[in-house]
């Protein structure tokens, strides 16, 4: 009779496995594909390294390792990520959620005066999985939100995850390029997290992100700033007096774009760091 694998087994296996595979940080990733499997967050798998696996459970895991071995994102196997307070469902439509753009997300709550309004419009420009604006409608109830996108599919998994969170009567979403078809002096804050990477930068990516995020999602045109430099141009008639334009940019684009944004009139333009010291966000006001 063929014996169970128990949890301990398996996580030494897969972490064998993917190490093999260079996949990078294998040891979590293993442990996240474990997990899900097990049905059990991740911190509890070491409780019970002793407990064995029924066998569907292990060829379910054996999928999904190999899904990664072939530098398929985790994130795209588990099929959920978390970000801030919610769990968000992703997959290749969209880019993949990153730790940084939650401050991204801190630093639109931690501006006083925009949540002073009754009832703030807020944008977000090239929503993905809908992780900002979800955020924003999630954690201030009385805004009203609006996640636009270039992309049709990404724009149906923010909607599915709007449908999943409870949010889908708070934010509406629409196809448009950048801030085309947004009529003058409409929001009180505009948010991005645009496309900022040269064209030949993506083309130099690691396999995981080059060959599974979409494209539309990485390339920022020839210098990058294509995309920054069209919201924050669209931006500058569309919010209101006192509005605010906020952007995540790439890790030695902060300076340029605070730049930019003074060259069109905007205000108090300031930077903040993320995590490694780089200042890459930025804000303004009309």
């Amino acid at each position: 009779m063929k014996q169970s694998l128990t949890l301990r087994d398996l996580l030494h296996n897969a972490d064998r496995y993917l190490q093999r595979h260079n996949v990078e940080d294998a040891r979590t990733v293993a442990e996240l594909l474990v997990a899900r499997v097990c049905k059990l967050p991740r911190l509890r798998l070491h409780t019970l390294l002793d407990y064995a696996l029924p066998e569907p459970a292990v060829e379910a895991l054996r999928r999904g390792l190999a899904r990664v071995a072939k530098h398929e994102p985790v994130q795209y196997v588990l099929g959920e990520w978390d970000f801030r307070k919610l769990t968000l469902r992703v997959d290749n439509r969209a880019l993949i959620p990153r730790p940084e753009t939650e401050l991204l997300v801190d630093w639109v709550l931690e501006t006083e005066p925009l949540w002073q309004l009754p009832s703030p419009r807020l944008a977000d420009i090239g929503t993905g999985t809908g992780c900002i604006i979800l955020s924003l409608a999630s954690e201030r109830p009385g805004a009203e939100c609006v996640g636009v996108d270039t992309s049709p599919d990404a724009l149906s998994l923010a909607r599915e995850n709007a449908e999943r969170l409870g949010l889908a009567s708070r934010v509406t979403f629409q196809q448009a390029d950048a801030c085309s078809e947004f009529l003058p002096v409409t929001f009180d804050a505009i948010v991005s997290n645009p496309p900022y990477i040269s064209s030949a930068e993506v083309d130099a990516l690691p396999p995981h992100i080059r060959a599974h995020e979409p494209r539309l999602a990485l390339d920022g045109g020839a210098d990058g700033f294509a995309f920054i430099r069209a919201i924050a141009t669209g931006a500058s008639w569309a919010l209101r007096p006192g509005g605010w334009l906020f952007f995540e940019t790439g890790h030695d684009q902060g300076p340029a774009t605070q730049d930019l944004m003074q060259s069109l009139g905007f205000k108090n333009v300031t930077l903040r760091a993320d995590y490694n010291k780089h200042f890459r966000f930025v804000r303004g006001m009309v």
